[in-house]
């Protein structure tokens, strides 16, 4: 199809039915002829659902000049929203404001129109979230909802409805917030809502239900935005700020090595098209590599993120803490504590790894402070997960500053609330907990139970800091290597030549677990193959027996059994 024309008609065809790829190839294709200032909007919509921004922003500022020559206001003033939109999540802040700016210039003598409702939504409310006066985005979201009814623009509406939504639960009025956004919610599923608009939507249900800490409802937004992204012929920003979200829940369910790829792909997709997106990703890696021992690794997640905009607390304190540098923990938790003083759900996050620095430092005045906020914001907000690190923490506290007796069922209630989230390292952290005032008590047993029960979860996770506080608590001596018990037993069956799945078998354990497993030990021994792994273990005594250092004939028992 080499007629300019078929060409241009064909894209047209393309984009209305949302192909994006082929309506970018077919318009790219006919950029020979002359292109409407529609038809290159069009281009640029398809460049960004492609991910192709450069292009998406080189078509934007072209249809920005057609419609001008047009004398077509609205229009120039789309393209030009669009032109922003781009820059500004790409991290050019004063490139992108400065493209606002044009747009808010050919809208100024215009009558109501849906652009303006669109300027407004993405300066004063969606720019404007996390600025100290809430009223204000409120009147303003709430001015966006009602100028799109008055225009029968279900888009604006929308929109509209999740900014009043955002402010609300912010505000502590979580019921009231939710109805505005699924009301929303409603307009995306009946199709009424254009696909760039029920994007954002959906990526905003899944915020709202991670800053709230409930695990489930920011699951069910997941599975629901994941379909609808396989129901896009291309989304490649949304799918990669999805990603960001199933990667923090993936962690917070155990779900590591899926965690850990999916904040991956957000990393190199995203980098130069979402930096905040991209910001979060390096954040996750950061966990992630924390949790697991490997320093050097978080330490340049938690630099990468904060160069691209996401300050990289708790995370950095508490490697600090685990570096044996609380005090350092401590001014860093306390200086993010005095910049982040509007929103209550960040400050929650921050507190939590407050009260356990704090705790560490022996400062309980320090620690019940930090516990106090945490459970008033747990308690406004409804949160579950943050209802459970309260809990958590606050047992902890009485265990330090008072008795065994008094922590015990906080803890108890702390263990059974991280169990029904689904969230086992969380749970495992508390059994260790556990175990320490069961031993305080004199219930020795119990305590074996728990220790047995966190260090199961830990090794399976591969939570190297916590597997081996652990092993030291039960009188297991230390591995080499830094490995987990779990994990010696992998690399001595694998001494013997067998292959993941007879090893799975052996072990009584998934396919999907040894991989994990032998994921770790490579990069705990940094070796780059099976035969590299088995080398090591004979060179240090782990080779030939898949049970190492007698474990399960009675050559080791912990202190409390002796």
């Amino acid at each position: 199809m080499d007629d300019p024309g078929e060409l241009v008609a064909a894209a047209r065809t393309a984009y209305e039915q949302q192909r994006w790829d082929a309506g970018y190839a077919a318009f790219t294709a006919a950029d020979g002829a002359d292109l409407t200032a529609e038809d290159l909007a069009a281009l640029a919509d398809c460049a960004w659902w492609l991910g192709l921004v450069d292009e998406s922003i080189a078509a934007g500022e072209r249809a920005f000049r057609a419609a001008r020559q047009e004398c077509r206001p609205p229009a120039a003033a789309s393209a030009a929203i669009g032109v922003a939109v781009n820059l500004l999540m790409r991290g050019d802040d004063v490139a992108g404001s400065g493209w606002l700016g044009r747009a808010a210039d050919v809208l100024a003598d215009e009558p109501e129109c849906a652009e303006q409702g669109y300027l407004a939504y993405l300066v004063e409310v969606e720019g404007a979230l996390d600025d100290a006066d809430s009223e204000a985005v409120l009147a303003a979201a709430r001015r966006v909802r009602d100028l799109g009814r008055r225009l029968g623009n279900a888009s604006l509406v929308a929109s509209g409805l999740v900014g009043e939504g955002r402010i609300l639960v912010r505000a502590g009025a979580v019921q009231e917030g939710m109805t505005r956004l699924d009301e929303a919610m409603v307009a995306v599923l009946a199709g009424e809502v254009l696909p760039e608009w029920a994007g954002n939507i959906y990526c905003h249900l899944i915020s709202t239900s991670h800053e709230l800490g409930d695990l489930r409802r920011a699951w069910y937004w997941i599975r629901a935005t994941t379909r609808w992204l396989e129901s896009m012929p291309a989304a490649a920003v949304f799918a990669g700020m999805c990603r960001v979200h199933r990667s923090q829940v993936l962690q917070a369910t155990g779900e590591w090595q899926q965690s850990e790829a999916e904040a991956t792909r957000v990393c190199s997709d995203l980098e130069d098209i979402a930096c905040l997106s991209a910001a979060e990703g390096h954040y996750q890696l950061g966990e992630l590599a924390r949790l697991r021992g490997h320093d050097a690794s978080a330490e340049t997640s938690y630099r990468h993120a904060h160069h691209l905009g996401r300050d990289p607390q708790p995370g950095r304190a508490l490697l600090r803490l685990r570096q044996g540098r609380p005090d350092v923990a401590h001014a860093s938790l306390r200086t993010a504590l005095l910049a982040d003083t509007a929103n209550p759900l960040v400050r929650a996050r921050l507190q939590i790894a407050h009260a356990e620095v704090a705790l560490a430092l022996g400062d309980d005045t320090d620690a019940a402070e930090a516990v106090t906020e945490v459970e008033a914001t747990a308690e406004r907000y409804s949160s579950p997960a943050f209802a459970a690190a309260a809990r958590q923490w606050r047992g902890a506290l009485l265990l330090a500053t008072r008795t065994a007796a008094d922590g015990l069922p906080v803890l108890t209630a702390a263990c059974r609330a991280w169990r029904d989230l689904h969230a086992p390292y969380d749970c495992a952290r508390v059994r260790v907990l556990l175990a320490a005032a069961y031993r305080e008590l004199g219930d020795a047993d119990a305590a074996e139970l728990e220790l047995a029960a966190a260090a199961e979860v830990f090794d399976r996770l591969g939570a190297a800091p916590d597997a081996a506080l652990v092993a030291e608590l039960r009188g297991v001596p230390a591995l080499p290597g830094g490995l987990t018990e779990r994990e010696t037993e992998v690399l001595a069956c694998l001494t013997d030549g067998r292959t993941n799945a007879e090893i799975a078998e052996a072990l009584v354990i998934s396919h999907k677990t040894v991989a994990r497993h032998l994921s770790n030990i490579f990069t705990k021994l940094d070796v780059p193959t099976r035969t590299a792994a088995a080398a090591w273990a004979h060179e240090n005594g782990l080779a030939g027996t898949n049970d190492p250092w007698g474990r399960r004939h009675g050559m080791h028992r912990s202190p409390d059994a002796r």
